[in-house]
């Protein structure tokens, strides 16, 4: 995978591809001397899935995958493995004003959120049985440079001045995390005392309307969003009709997260606001 190996040089890293993710991968020569694993790989962001049985695929790459390398980095003497999950494994989303909590009992809804959570318990059971020392953080949607799916047809469609009918959408709230914010906390997990053996949530620390959002998007462009005030009850019936509840429900719904934990336990403010990330977002992209 020479793209990967480019990236990695160009940080000053070694780079060593695998051919696969999976059970058999052999992680062998990469682990040699390591003292901590962050583990960021998965399947995920399938928007057209064609596998017979997508939960098949992903406990394939999510599963498997994860806890061989973990197994391996055990094995290796590797001391603490840092497992980027995801906030799916909490569900698919909150009430307002009731966010989701590190601690909380793991409700995932759908085949990606599944096997992330069965990747954290299958984690678990080998840090306990081997001594190996894990993090867990689970971070909300994460924008930045090379941003993908419908984040990115947001900014696209903002950018082209084209009218959006969600600016009714602003009694619903999302947590959104950039990525320089996760990519902070991932540094601070890797050698954090108090990080062994915990769960973290990750986001920009203020959650925000949809419609809030595209005004924010726009400001961040230079241009004024087009939204139209078409009423939420009205777009939840025309998503239903057309098969588009999970749109709906990320669009439309709200999905919290309480980072209380993640602040106290490590020291930890986030470094960008949600306006500075967007900002920044943009000036990459342009």
């Amino acid at each position: 995978r020479p793209v990967f190996r480019t990236q990695a040089a160009a940080q000053g890293a070694d780079g060593v591809a695998v051919p696969t993710l999976d059970a058999a991968t052999d992680w062998a020569p990469a682990l040699a001397g390591v003292d901590v694993v962050v583990h960021c790989a998965a399947r995920a962001h399938v928007m057209r899935d064609e596998a017979v049985d997508p939960l098949i695929e992903y406990r394939r790459v999510n599963v498997d995958g994860t806890l061989r390398l973990a197994q391996q980095a055990a094995a290796a003497g590797v001391r603490r493995f840092v497992f980027v999950s995801s906030i799916k494994v909490n569900g698919e989303g909150t009430q307002p004003g009731r966010p989701y909590a590190a601690d909380d009992v793991p409700a995932p809804e759908d085949a990606y959120g599944i096997s992330k959570a069965e990747a954290e318990a299958g984690l678990r059971q080998l840090a306990q049985q081997s001594g190996m020392e894990l993090v867990i953080i689970r971070p909300v949607l994460v924008y930045g440079p090379g941003v993908k799916g419908n984040f990115q047809t947001m900014l696209r469609l903002v950018a082209r001045g084209l009218p959006l009918p969600l600016g009714a959408v602003v009694d619903n709230r999302r947590s959104l995390v950039a990525l320089a914010n996760l990519v902070d906390v991932i540094r601070i997990c890797v050698d954090h005392s108090q990080a062994a053996n915990q769960v973290f949530l990750v986001s920009d620390g203020e959650d925000i309307s949809t419609a809030d959002l595209l005004r924010r998007i726009g400001q961040s462009q230079d241009r004024q969003a087009r939204l139209l005030p078409v009423p939420v009850w009205s777009l939840n019936l025309a998503a239903r009709i057309l098969g588009k509840g999970a749109v709906a429900q990320r669009l439309l719904g709200s999905l919290q997260v309480d980072i209380r934990k993640t602040r106290e336990l490590l020291g930890w403010t986030p470094a960008l606001t949600v306006d500075e990330g967007l900002k920044k977002l943009v000036e990459h992209e342009s």
